[in-house]
């Protein structure tokens, strides 16, 4: 397991992070604990979650996960590199979300609670806000660094303009920036190459990729388009609805097909495969990996291990490139 550093900070991350949006439905907390304890024993220190989790996203259960890597992180904390995300709706108030100056600091206040810690390593806006100006959202970011709760600021699904945006305006007024940006990239969604990926590298941004599996559609184990098994991440209520149009279509389907049939005969997994590529891609710092059961990270795992030649890559590239766009 490498250790990287996140984008031009001084900040050290494990390559392999830690997703937890499963812990508190599709796993309790003793599954929960059992995934921690494997993804640590592995060499991971850099664990992801937000306060909307678990998935699907619910005002009841919004909280809950961080409320299990709390528990988790007792007596351990300064072990870890601790993400967390806030934006999207996690109480009944039309305050309860959004990228408000109100919404922030409340919900980091909630989060350092929840997780039973006085500071977050990195805080992220889980996705853009439109009806909030970006100078009171930046402000308020910067609020929270400065008071010692925040040590670094990152944000999620930001497309490149309004990242690029972002870093503007925060060297306008000195205030801290978003020093890495966490996007969907994996072997059939690769489009930040077009202009994130290119800005993070000029930038300096780090960049800690989601949906590495593609949900687990790139695990190889979905055989036809039926109906999904029940708790997997295609059939989880609105998040299935989302995966689904994603990824479960023919044309990704064959392609999944098409890269186990060229990678089983070189003993290489698809899964190990799919991780093992986004690492390799250039300013790539991180990608995040989940699990519902603890026996699913060995092989997640292992990935740091795999590598990749010349022919193998450009098999990768075909998947992509023979893709339909919409």
């Amino acid at each position: 397991m490498k250790t990287v550093r996140m984008g031009r900070t001084g900040l050290k991350v494990s390559e392999i992070c830690l997703g937890t949006m499963t812990f508190g439905y599709q796993c309790d907390e003793k599954t929960s604990f059992a995934i921690m304890n494997k993804a640590t024993d592995g060499g991971v220190y850099f664990i992801d979650t937000a306060d909307v989790y678990p998935v699907p996203p619910t005002v009841e259960t919004a909280g809950r996960t961080e409320e299990i890597v709390g528990r988790w992180l007792k007596g351990q904390r300064d072990r870890f590199v601790l993400a967390t995300k806030c934006r999207m709706k996690v109480g009944p108030s039309s305050n309860d979300e959004g990228l408000s100056r109100r919404h922030i600091i409340q919900a980091v206040d909630d989060s350092l609670r929840r997780l039973q810690t006085d500071y977050i390593d990195l805080y992220q806006p889980h996705s853009f806000d439109a009806e909030t100006p970006i100078e009171e959202t930046l402000r308020a970011l910067d609020d929270v660094v400065r008071q010692g709760k925040v040590r670094y600021l990152g944000c999620s699904n930001y497309p490149a303009w309004q990242v690029a945006l972002a870093l503007g305006v925060s060297a306008a007024h000195d205030w801290a920036r978003f020093d890495c940006v966490q996007p969907r990239y994996n072997l059939l969604f690769r489009d930040p190459e077009a202009e994130l990926l290119p800005l993070c590298r000029d930038q300096g941004v780090g960049v800690i990729a989601y949906n590495p599996l593609a949900g687990g559609f790139l695990t190889g184990k979905y055989q036809t388009l039926d109906a999904p098994p029940e708790k997997t991440r295609f059939s989880l209520g609105k998040t299935g609805d989302l995966y689904r149009e994603r990824y479960w279509q023919q044309a990704q389907l064959e392609a999944v097909n098409e890269l186990q049939k060229y990678f089983q005969p070189r003993g290489k997994s698809i899964l190990q495969v799919a991780i093992a590529w986004v690492l390799a891609q250039s300013g790539i710092t991180s990608a995040i990996v989940g699990a519902s059961k603890p026996e699913q990270m060995d092989a997640s795992l292992a990935s740091v291990n795999v590598t990749l030649d010349a022919e193998e890559k450009e098999v990768c590239n075909r998947a992509w490139y023979h893709l339909p766009r919409r």
